[in-house]
């Protein structure tokens, strides 16, 4: 589905009275384009998984794509209106395997789908902004609030359309609005009315990635509806959603952090957040998610977590600062409730995206729960942060896929000089027990209990 084509006329618009504004306000037009702003990625990824166990659909996988994206933003016109323009594209240059239609079994499709290029207008926008007080965005574009964000550790993320506006009656609050109607996801050209719980190639996208819950029948989604306020003072920052998940989820959701300035280059800090969700009228309603075997006749999530650790300032030339941090999070289970009380969330299950504080790169208790879950965080940097180090462990309990552990080791080399701006970095995550890569049968047996399942991300970077 292509997007409105009221859209372009907009921007069209937008676009000619950049330039008459721009001719009547500056004295030359190239002072206009000086101010305006040029950057962009380009990234090279490639993906490999390695299940540690033969059977059903227990293929090695990989994929390799090329590709990037190319973001314009024009100087404020008119006393704060600006147009921003992005081109996205992805590029397997004929190195994957696209055998096995419409498996494509030893492919992983999570990076670009089963296509040889994906191309997209990922934003196109026109915004009003004063700076520091007021923005107010529609059209095409990146969102990054806890639960409705861009998901990016692919090639190309996850955008929106509709409209956004934040406001700060106050220095230190923020108060937010959003109207989303369609979305592009990871592997998806386009813009579509569905989400995460559809299946791959719904209405004609090309989504993959998330867990098709859903028929090819299914009715559209009309979208979400959210409003956020925020705070940051003296050392507590703050923030509280609700999001109507349409069709889906009625969803409440705050976290706050709190860190402890001692001077002495050791900073403790604590954390917390909370969720709830409720809907009686889902489209989820009937489905057996995160392979509960409940039939669900509604909606009931009730989420929570807490976090703690330590934030310390550089030691020597080589080893500089860097985190400690322990977390834990718990989903309640609920009797009647969609996955037994599982969370439901339309951007982000199966992409690992979500903001409970022990999810790790592949998955997390949005796609195992309900359960608890710990882990353990290490972040360091080395040699005047030209190196940053991650390591992680993580364990889960749960109630219908059982218990499993993820380890996890992120590396990223940051070159400096004439190459800045290039990073080469590699992922890894070990993931280990029962549904350790979400391996059930159709009729919910698990054919991985107890092997390892090993993902692998190397990936490359220039940002300019």
């Amino acid at each position: 589905m292509k997007p409105p084509k009221t859209v372009y006329k907009v921007l069209g618009a937008a676009v000619l009275l950049t330039l008459t504004s721009a001719a009547a306000q500056a004295e030359t037009l190239s002072q206009f384009f000086a101010a305006s702003k040029i950057g962009g990625q380009i990234r090279s990824y490639y993906f490999s998984r390695l299940y540690g166990a033969s059977g059903p659909n227990t293929f090695n996988q990989d994929a390799y794509s090329l590709g990037g994206m190319l973001n314009i933003q024009t100087a404020p016109f008119l006393g704060g209106f600006g147009v921003g323009v992005s081109f996205y594209t992805a590029n397997a240059l004929g190195a994957n395997n696209l055998s096995g239609a419409p498996a494509y079994p030893h492919l992983d499709t999570t990076l670009m789908g089963p296509q040889q290029s994906v191309n997209a207008l990922g934003q196109a926008y026109l915004q009003y902004a004063i700076p520091k007080r007021l923005l107010i965005r529609a059209g095409d574009q990146v969102v990054n609030t806890p639960w409705l964000n861009n998901s990016d550790s692919r090639l190309l993320p996850a955008t929106y359309q509709g409209v956004y506006a934040e406001y700060s009656p106050f220095h230190e609050v923020k108060l937010y609005g959003l109207r989303e109607f369609r979305w592009k996801s990871r592997t998806s050209g386009n813009y579509y009315k569905d989400n995460l719980y559809y299946p791959a190639t719904f209405s004609g996208d090309t989504l993959y990635g998330g867990t098709a819950a859903l028929s090819a029948s299914a009715p559209q989604t009309s979208g979400t509806l959210a409003f956020g306020v925020s705070t940051d003072v003296m050392g507590l920052k703050a923030q509280a959603w609700y999001y109507d998940f349409y069709q889906f989820a009625n969803t409440f959701y705050s976290d706050a952090n709190y860190t402890l300035k001692t001077g002495t280059g050791l900073d403790p800090f604590i954390a917390a957040q909370f969720m709830r969700q409720w809907s009686n009228n889902s489209l989820l309603d009937g489905t057996r998610l995160n392979n509960s075997p409940v039939s669900a006749t509604s909606v009931s999530n009730t989420s929570w977590g807490v976090q703690a650790g330590l934030n310390y300032t550089r030691l020597n030339s080589i080893i500089g600062g860097g985190q400690l941090a322990w977390s834990y999070n718990e989903i309640l289970p609920h009797a009647g409730a969609v996955g037994g009380g599982a969370i439901v969330s339309p951007y982000t299950v199966g992409y690992a995206t979500d903001p409970l504080y022990t999810t790790s790169m592949i998955r997390g208790l949005v796609e195992q729960g309900p359960g608890n879950a710990w882990k353990v965080k290490w972040t360091q940097n080395l040699f005047d942060k030209q190196v940053l180090l991650m390591a992680a462990f993580a364990r889960y309990h749960t109630y219908f896929q059982g218990a499993s552990n993820d380890t996890y080791l992120d590396l990223t080399y940051f070159l400096p000089g004439r190459l800045k701006g290039l990073s080469i970095r590699d992922r890894v995550e070990v993931s280990n027990g029962q549904g350790a890569y979400n391996g059930f049968l159709s009729n919910g047996a698990a054919f991985n209990k107890g092997r390892s399942f090993i993902y692998n991300r190397v990936m490359l970077t220039y940002a300019f």
